[in-house]
């Protein structure tokens, strides 16, 4: 069976004459070659969405680990879910502090903590508790934004969100979001991004799918497993993220973006903002970039 992956570095306002459009692009393209090289090798769709996302965490253009948005009193407080398309498994966490990688620990969460989502002082204790790497706030305020100017929280939507979606040689899927949340959100604000179904989801029966954009918008049309019950329906992972994007424009108002990979291996992908950094991969054919 082919394999194939595909990542996104947050829908929004990006200007093609930001340079940091063309680093968003390049990490990207790097978490994409990152994930495929998991699959070639035989290894599982979770591995191979961690891997991807642990290097758009990394990336300080973009809204998650690293180039984390400040809440409203100056803190960085992230959010991230990992889900497996076997037996609909996940990982959350919400609020989190001083995490370089959240991803990874959404994914200790789903194998280690008995619970699928913990938020704050608890997601803190659980990291302690079983000797995940902290960081210092410093490390992860690092970033520029595709708009560094403060903005309304329901347009700040601009590179907001990583993510990644993976089908392996087994049949599995995986998909995974992680966020810094919007700029200057009001602390203990939590998005889409942790919660199932809306920042992603991912099942072997239809598809994987992560989503970005105005979390308050795409939570309010559980978007990630709508795309999941389109795909169900007949539709390829193509279309079903275009119905999602139309049904999110009719229903909301809302702006956001959305990336997929369908049982059978087709990649999707579709946005309504200026642009969102992507890029895929399907068995040994090389990685296409986008934005």
């Amino acid at each position: 069976m082919t394999f194939a992956i595909v990542v996104h570095g947050g829908a929004g306002g990006w200007s093609d004459r930001d340079d940091s459009l063309l680093e968003a692009r390049l990490a990207c393209e790097e978490a994409a070659a990152a994930g495929r090289g998991v699959l070639a090798r035989g290894g599982s769709a979770l591995d191979a969405v961690e891997a991807a996302v642990n290097i758009l965490e990394d990336c300080p253009v973009l809204d998650a680990g690293r180039g984390s948005y400040p809440n409203a009193e100056g803190f960085i407080e992230m959010d991230a879910l990992i889900m497996d398309g076997r037996d609909l498994s996940l990982g959350a966490i919400a609020a989190i502090q001083r995490v370089r990688h959240p991803i990874s620990l959404a994914r200790r969460v789903m194998l280690d903590s008995g619970h699928h989502l913990l938020v704050g002082p608890g997601a803190e204790l659980f990291a302690d508790s079983i000797g995940f790497p902290r960081c210092d706030v410093d490390e992860l305020l690092v970033g520029a934004s595709p708009t560094t100017d403060a903005l309304p929280e329901a347009s700040a939507a601009l590179g907001d969100t990583v993510g990644a979606v993976a089908l392996d040689s087994h049949g599995n899927l995986a998909a995974a979001t992680s966020t810094g949340g919007t700029r200057h959100k009001r602390p203990g604000r939590v998005g889409d991004s942790p919660l199932v179904g809306c920042g992603a989801y991912a099942d072997n029966w239809t598809a994987g799918v992560s989503a970005t954009g105005y979390g308050e918008a795409l939570m309010r049309v559980v978007i990630s497993k709508r795309v999941c019950d389109l795909v169900g329906t007949g539709l390829s992972a193509a279309a079903a993220c275009a119905a999602a994007i139309r049904l999110l424009e009719e229903r909301t108002g809302g702006e956001g973006g959305l990336i997929a990979v369908d049982a059978r291996g087709q990649v999707g992908f579709a946005f309504n903002t200026r642009a969102m950094p992507h890029a895929y991969a399907v068995g040994d054919s090389p990685v296409v970039v986008g934005s």
